[in-house]
């Protein structure tokens, strides 16, 4: 049986991971500047991530959800208490579309309607509901395309306004930050406005912090910079360091109902496990703090160089936008310079490294970055 053909691979195999480190099967080590899509929170292969992963799954790395699971009582008090959401309530699911879907049904549930506003150039995923509030026609398939989202333009009130007006919307969903869209970061004004609109007409405001959350914008989520508090909010890629989980925060006013949701694998205790360790890291080594540092450094920096357009982003989620396309300048980076990014559209290279990236290593990849760009 061979792989199903649908990405197009870099011919480099990584067999090995350290910190902000990894190297290919030939020995060549690489700078990491992308994490794997922002997965990558802590590091590769952290002390203490390994210690907690490998000392649950020699006990128990799964049951069902039908069985108390302290693990997961303990991931979401710890959660809620780093995150400043301690009242809100932790349903743990595989993946950040599997959050986005139960966030979207939660909201249709409660309202009874069936629209959706999202953003141009969002990203929500590739299932059912979460790909057809996402902006990309490309991977929409027929039986996906049903009528149910409305893309209106990132920052734009009034034309929000105009479609809540009609009374038909169950949920408005927004990134904290777009991350495929270009590392777009909504106004604070405009995502202060949104939750308004959204209460007076009943609507649920989803905030989708599956890339910019987890501590990657300096706050622990993106919109924790505008000083909003959504109904719900959708994490993943980085809550469990590489181990599939996801995960929707759901705030206090609305009620569970047994059987509404549901997950086979969601919480599961090495999720859980991974999980854990990834909060006690953020929390002892204080990576928030070096985000804001190592952040604030290479936007500074990177904003200097002549041939780079605009540099957008907040703490370790960054674009670099220049005016011609980028495909020879990420390709040297790569295997000139042994470092990996990653792209958004033609002209934008995303950085995404695990919040742990050093000075030292920030200052590297500027050396390799002038070298590549002159």
């Amino acid at each position: 049986m061979d792989l199903y053909n649908v990405y197009p691979l870099f011919d480099i195999n990584i067999v090995k991971g350290e910190g902000c480190r990894v190297w290919d099967d030939k020995g060549t080590e690489y700078l990491d500047l992308y994490g794997g899509h922002a997965v990558i929170s802590i590091g590769h292969a952290h002390p203490h991530y390994v210690e907690c992963i490998s000392s649950q799954v020699q006990k128990l790395g799964f049951y069902s959800n039908s069985v108390i699971n302290t693990l997961q009582t303990a991931v979401a008090e710890k959660l809620g208490r780093l995150s400043g959401y301690e009242d809100y309530s932790a349903f743990f699911v595989n993946s950040g579309a599997e959050a986005n879907e139960n966030a979207l049904k939660l909201a249709s549930f409660t309202n009874g309607r069936t629209r959706v506003i999202s953003f141009k150039k969002a990203f929500h995923g590739r299932t059912s509901l979460a790909v057809e509030v996402t902006d990309n026609a490309k991977i929409i398939a027929p039986i996906n395309s049903n009528n149910h989202a409305t893309y209106l333009p990132l920052n734009d009130i009034e034309a929000v306004r105009a479609e809540l007006a009609k009374g038909d919307v169950a949920a408005v969903i927004i990134e904290g930050i777009q991350g495929i869209g270009g590392i777009v970061v909504p106004e604070p004004e405009f995502l202060q406005q949104l939750q308004v609109a959204c209460e007076e007409t009943g609507t649920v405001l989803v905030l989708d912090e599956i890339q910019s959350g987890y501590g990657r914008s300096g706050k622990f989520f993106a919109h924790q910079w505008a000083g909003i508090r959504p109904d719900i909010i959708t994490v993943a890629k980085g809550i469990a360091n590489g181990f599939p989980m996801g995960a929707v925060l759901i705030s206090p006013k609305f009620t569970a109902v047994f059987g509404q949701l549901g997950t086979t694998f969601g919480g599961n205790h090495l999720a859980c496990a991974a999980a854990q360790a990834v909060l006690d890291v953020i929390e002892d080594e204080n990576l928030l703090e070096n985000v804001n540092k190592v952040g604030e450094y290479l936007m500074t920096e990177l904003k200097k160089i002549p041939a780079i357009k605009e540099v957008r982003g907040k703490g370790l989620m960054i674009g670099i936008e220049f005016e011609e396309p980028i495909k020879e300048i990420r390709t040297k980076l790569l295997f000139e310079e042994h470092v990996f990014t990653g792209v958004s559209g033609t002209n934008v290279i995303r950085l995404l490294p695990p919040l742990s990236l050093s000075m030292e290593q920030a200052r590297d990849f500027i050396a390799r970055l002038h070298k590549v760009i002159g």
